[in-house]
Formats: C-alpha cells, sequence, structure tokens
C-alpha cells in the first residue's frame, strides 16, 4: 500500500512503455510537470524472462539482449539541455522475490567470469524485511533501482549496461527510498527512465546480478535549472550497512597496482572464506558476495599498490549474536 501521499502519474510496464536501450529520439510514454510524482511499475531487470519457478536450466534460453528493462522515458515539460532533474525517490514496493544469477563464464559478464563457467541461479524468498538464502543466511532488504537516467545527448541506440555521465547503470544502493538523484539533463525533455530494481546489493555487484526483483517505484521530479552539473550526485541517509548500524564484519583484503585485479583478490579471498568458514559451495558464495558483501576502496595513494577490501556482515548468519 502506498504511504507518500499523491500520485499524479501512473506508467504501467507494457510492451509500449518497456525498453532495453537509450535513445534520445524515442517518443516520451507521457509528459509531466517539474512537481510531478509519478509511480513506475518495473519488470525484472530481464524483462519477465525469469519467475519465482525458474531453474538454472532456464538460464541456457535467456536473451541478454533484453537486459535491464527500463520503463519510460517520459518527459519533463520545459527540460532543456544543461538543466538538471532532481529525482526525489520516494518509494519502492517489491512482488515477494527476486532472483540472483551468474551467466555462462564465455560471455565474460560479472567479476570472475572465468573462475564461474557454469551458469547457477537462486531464487530469494522476499518476507519481512529480508531475503533468504541457503543455510539460514538472511539478507537484509534494501531497494534501490539499479538503473535511472535521462537520454544522452549522442543520436542513436546505446546499450544500457555502462553508466553514463546522464546516470543510467548507476548501481548506487545507496539511492533508497528518501534519496534524492541529481542529472544533468542533455536532451530537451529529459527523456527519464528507470528499472532494474534491485532488493539489495553488496557494493560491487560482483557476480554481475543483485537481488534483481520486480517493482514498482515512486518518484518526484523537480527541475533545477539553477545547478550546474557534468556527472551524477546524489543525497542519501543509506543504509550503509546492511542493517543500518555499525556492527561486525569480516574482512578480506586484495593489493596491487591495478584496483580491478584488487577487486578480484579480494573477492576470491572471500569467496575461500565463505567456502571454508560458512559451509557455501563456491557459486553460492559468489552469489552470497554479489548480494550482500561490500567493496571498498581503502587507500589509491600509496603508490604503486592500490587497497581494495571486501566486507562481509557476520550478522547475516544464523549463529549471530541477537
Amino acid at each position: 500500500m502506498s504511504t507518500h501521499g499523491r500520485v499524479d502519474h501512473e506508467i504501467d510496464a507494457t510492451d509500449e512503455t518497456v525498453h532495453s536501450d537509450w535513445n534520445r529520439g524515442r517518443e516520451p510514454v507521457r509528459t509531466i510537470e517539474s512537481g510531478d510524482v509519478v509511480r513506475f511499475e518495473c519488470r525484472d531487470a530481464a524483462n519477465g524472462q525469469l519467475g519465482p519457478d525458474s531453474t538454472v536450466a532456464d538460464l541456457a534460453e535467456l536473451d541478454v539482449e533484453q537486459v535491464h528493462t527500463l520503463t519510460g522515458p517520459i518527459a519533463i515539460d520545459g527540460a532543456e539541455p544543461g538543466d538538471v532533474l532532481q529525482v526525489d525517490v520516494l518509494e519502492l514496493e517489491h512482488r515477494g522475490w527476486g532472483y540472483t544469477l551468474v551467466l555462462p563464464g564465455e560471455l565474460a559478464m560479472g567479476l570472475l567470469p572465468e573462475e564461474f563457467p557454469e551458469p547457477a541461479l537462486h531464487i530469494w524468498d522476499l518476507e519481512d524485511g529480508v531475503a533468504r538464502f541457503v543455510n539460514g543466511i538472511e539478507v537484509p532488504l534494501h531497494p534501490f533501482p539499479g538503473t535511472l537516467g535521462v537520454a544522452p545527448a549522442e543520436p542513436g541506440e546505446h546499450d544500457t549496461n555502462p553508466p553514463r555521465p546522464v546516470g543510467g547503470n548507476l548501481d548506487i544502493k545507496h539511492v533508497t527510498a528518501g534519496s534524492t538523484m541529481y542529472l544533468p539533463i542533455a536532451v530537451e525533455g529529459g527523456l527519464f527512465s528507470i528499472g532494474d530494481c534491485h532488493a539489495a546489493q553488496g557494493d560491487g555487484e560482483v557476480c554481475i546480478s543483485g537481488i534483481e526483483a520486480p517493482m514498482s517505484i515512486t518518484c518526484r521530479f523537480e527541475l533545477r535549472s539553477e545547478m550546474d552539473l557534468e556527472q551524477p550526485q546524489f543525497e542519501t541517509d543509506g543504509p550503509f550497512t546492511p542493517t543500518g548500524r555499525d556492527e561486525p564484519m569480516y574482512g578480506t583484503t586484495g593489493v596491487g597496482d591495478d584496483v580491478r585485479e584488487a577487486a578480484k583478490d579480494a573477492i576470491r579471498g572471500m569467496i575461500d572464506h565463505c567456502h571454508a568458514e560458512r559451509g557455501l559451495t563456491r557459486e553460492e558464495a559468489y552469489i552470497l558476495c554479489s548480494a550482500a558483501v561490500d567493496l571498498k576502496l581503502n587507500q589509491v595513494v600509496n603508490a604503486p599498490n592500490w587497497t581494495v577490501s571486501a566486507y562481509l556482515p557476520e550478522g547475516i548468519f544464523p549463529d549471530a549474536d541477537a
């Protein structure tokens, strides 16, 4: 049930309102006024190809061209290049289930595709504020849109996978309800789209997916002509740990002269830890790292080597102290 007040527009996820690319030439599905509140229905990132009863065998038929199904675009009346679009995230509502997948290694997606050649899938039950994993592990829910942005200035179709200066697949897990995103507008009307909702995600999203889930998301839009941005900015109060408070963590590190390789080493160490100390298979550990482990840059000044650490919240395990 909605708790935020008025909604001026509702955009359903129909074949006419969903798309899987960015294109400044796409006609807006609705034109709104600055200050309006819009409720978007969003399919899961794979456009409904997976469901609560899906198994790993279904991944063989997955059409990755449909990934990042977005709802929109909407135009904001009066928006011009150089303006900024303020997006207040008011509410997200999940549908009780989600999934995390590992795609076949030959697709070269995720942080460690060469070490996980076989596909994997976990279907999560989302209930009572947590997502349920194996062995009694529960990951706290903090829903957010993985992808939100406006159309790029360059004409033609553009892949949704890489984020851009106008937003897109940012995967900033702290853009939860109550947060605000500021996006630099590149085309007339802005042409805002949103989707790829996650029920939870670790910073890094290392196996290529968070807890992907169909949701509705409600946002308020304001034109900010006095602002001047080159890249997205945001305001958030987190939560910055899975429980929203300081809590015990187990950390593994990677050290080297390449940040991505250091991140790989940190995640390899965490997979080893979860396998040896928590009884997970390596595939389960990889999935859990994507859903609940945070990668952090500890230092980038001690040349020639940088430090990346992976943080595992110990409170997600059933033997954690209350």
